[in-house]
């Protein structure tokens, strides 16, 4: 996929291509992950190699990032699964610690592993586009959803008078705004639940919401 896009306060345009990653963007995917979490947001967290080598070959097709006039600046990796209600629902049970080896060929919901973008790119709408290009993902290979937890980076502000889960439905109902869930909103996904102990974050107090695209050409049965 390939558009123009204009960068605020410079006045130009610049060329936005959204495409598969492989094992020759390794080291840029990484140096992307430094940008977007700096200390004290510790290292070994970041994408590795071997990690990249999994998205890139077991599921190829989960693997996108955004390139900006030759330079990667955005990302989003996602695994195939069958999602059970009855399933533990986390980030590293999900994900397989980000390395998908759970990935199934056949299952019906693309599970989104992670989202990144350079903080200097943030005004474009990188992460809406890499968003409806997993969507595309979905509709292509007749999967049922796309399903993943969003941080609830407010919530901490809101504890003492809310559960999460009112502090989700205000955010739903444009009470409050949320930079993660109001964004998801945005790009269509609505919430199915809220996850304890989803993801180590202070700022959500470890909750998430996870938030559903339907894949509207799918019939359920």
């Amino acid at each position: 996929m390939l558009k123009l896009v204009n960068m605020p306060g410079e006045g130009r345009m610049l060329s936005l291509t959204i495409r598969n990653y492989g094992r020759g963007d390794f080291a840029n995917l990484i140096a992307l992950q430094a940008r977007c979490f700096p200390p004290p947001f510790p290292s070994e967290l970041w994408w590795n190699e071997e990690q990249l080598n999994e998205h890139a070959t077991r599921f190829p097709e989960g693997a996108l990032c955004a390139e900006v006039d030759g330079t990667i600046v955005g990302s989003m990796t996602a695994l195939r699964v069958t999602v059970s209600e009855d399933r533990p629902h986390n980030w590293a049970s999900m994900t397989d610690n980000g390395y998908i080896r759970n990935h199934e060929p056949d299952g019906d919901t693309i599970y989104v592993v992670d989202l990144c973008v350079d903080p200097h790119y943030r005004k474009l709408g990188l992460g809406k586009w890499l968003m409806q290009s997993m969507f595309e993902t979905v509709v292509h290979l007749g999967c049922r959803r796309l399903l993943g937890g969003g941080r609830i980076p407010g919530y901490k502000v809101h504890s003492a008078n809310m559960g999460p889960e009112e502090y989700v439905r205000k955010v739903c109902e444009g009470a409050l705004k949320d930079p993660v869930i109001t964004f998801m909103l945005r790009c269509g996904r609505l919430p199915v639940g809220v996850a304890a102990e989803y993801l180590e974050d202070e700022q959500s107090l470890n909750y998430a919401a996870l938030m559903e695209w339907r894949n509207p050409f799918k019939t359920e049965r």
